[in-house]
């Protein structure tokens, strides 16, 4: 069945929080970025991540500090991520919906890794809810910050089943080992499906090496019916479980 594949930008960095996320006993934990001044959120002590963004912030952020819990994913085994603004309108513009697969990745450092890219979670949409969908308060009960409150005029909620990365295995690494973060080593099928903001040449290295644009949120590939793009998204799932 065709599919899009979307690498969605999530947690921590430089410029949102303050540093990369951790790896804490063989583990990817992505921190979720501050909420906003004014917004709902939940604190980083109820989420049991106090010690770490305290590290990751440099002291700027602690226990009671609001973050934005987004993505979510529940004990169930199903996942809640939300989007707005231009971000939202460029996976509305690319047809992004039921049936596609977000790979969540972000920055991270450990004891024993410097500052890379990495996969760190998945989402298979199976629903995409609107404000005013019934379904958006069931989404509220469960304190999704954008159910709680609007972010934009053109929020939305896309719910599936997914989960965590249980490890850091080298294959959920994007960023290509001895370099910057944002100089990734990238399957084949990619390059032939196209990434959304990564439409120039230079972009392109050769031998399956990116160098990914330095900021934007969701960068999606149509992979239509190429087997190896399917292949490829399986086994990375199967990684992560």
């Amino acid at each position: 069945m065709p599919m899009k594949i979307v690498l969605s930008r999530k947690g921590f960095d430089s410029s949102s929080g303050g540093g990369p996320s951790p790896i804490v006993d063989g583990v990817p934990v992505s921190l979720p970025i501050p909420a906003g001044e004014g917004r709902p959120g939940t604190s980083y002590g109820a989420l049991g991540l106090a010690e770490h963004v305290l590290g990751a912030s440099r002291g700027r952020l602690g226990s009671a500090d609001l973050a934005h819990h987004d993505p979510q994913f529940l004990e169930d085994g199903t996942c809640l991520f939300g989007q707005c603004g231009a971000a939202q309108s460029h996976l509305e513009n690319q047809g992004v919906g039921k049936g596609d697969l977000f790979l969540f990745f972000g920055l991270f450092q450990g004891l024993d890794e410097p500052l890379h890219h990495r996969i760190f979670g998945w989402l298979w949409v199976e629903e995409v809810v609107h404000h005013g969908d019934p379904a958006m308060e069931e989404l509220r009960e469960l304190g999704h910050p954008h159910a709680l409150e609007p972010h934009g005029s053109n929020d939305a909620i896309y719910v599936g089943s997914g989960r965590k990365a249980r490890s850091v295995h080298p294959e959920l690494r994007l960023t290509l080992p001895g370099t910057r973060p944002s100089l990734w080593r990238v399957p084949s099928w990619i390059e032939r499906a196209g990434l959304s903001y990564h439409a120039r040449e230079d972009r392109w290295r050769g031998d399956g090496v990116l160098q990914s644009v330095a900021r934007g949120q969701e960068f999606v590939a149509d992979t239509g019916d190429d087997d190896e793009a399917h292949e490829w998204a399986h086994r990375v799932l199967a990684l992560m479980s």
